[in-house]
């Protein structure tokens, strides 16, 4: 992000905003279907604010880290992880990194068993993200799409909104496992995908 968007999202999260910490259901159901058969490994979470997915995850004894754009929120995501972690034997307290997303083009080399994006849209990002995954490692994916601007709330630039299918065509070196457009109350795609070993 430009730095007038990181001074943006510092005033969100100053002000109180995107502060809540319940994971996204869609992670949950991902998380139940694809991963919790699974021993726990190491995660990435893109663009992960206070770290409601970090959390979570980190609870569940996954190695994670958060990269974000916000100094501001990954101070709250700290104090999170203090709050609800550290008195649990056998969790690990999450990494969290002050990223430019919008610069960045290497999140690392096939150093994750899980990369997950949560209401964030970068596409320069799109092959870093690839890379990031482990062999047999997934992506868990979900953001707005065009059908959003039907909505009140959420983004309206299409810079920040996914076309129909988009998403599914971005990611289609991964073995598809889950891909769904809703169109009710939100304009959304989810995507689960696995890379191959």
């Amino acid at each position: 992000m430009q730095q007038d968007d990181k001074t943006l999202w510092n005033q969100k999260y100053a002000e109180g905003s995107h502060k809540w910490l319940e994971p996204d259901p869609f992670l949950q159901a991902a998380y139940e279907e694809f991963l919790s058969d699974l021993p726990p490994g190491t995660a990435l979470d893109v663009a992960g604010g206070v770290g409601r997915h970090s959390l979570w995850l980190a609870q569940r004894r996954w190695t994670v880290k958060l990269v974000d754009v916000s100094d501001v929120g990954i101070g709250f995501a700290r104090k999170n992880f203090e709050k609800h972690l550290q008195a649990r034997p056998g969790v690990t307290m999450p990494q969290t990194q002050v990223l430019d997303l919008t610069s960045a083009r290497d999140l690392g080399t096939a150093a994750f068993d899980v990369v997950m994006v949560f209401f964030f849209l970068q596409r320069e990002l799109f092959p870093a993200l690839i890379s990031a995954i482990k062999p047999g490692g997934f992506l868990i994916y979900k953001t707005y799409t065009v059908d959003q601007q039907k909505f009140k709330g959420g983004p309206s630039h299409p810079m920040f909104l996914l076309q129909p299918n988009e998403l599914l065509h971005a990611f289609s070196s991964l073995r598809l496992l889950h891909y769904h457009e809703r169109m009710k109350e939100k304009g959304v795609a989810e995507l689960v995908g696995r890379k191959s070993t």
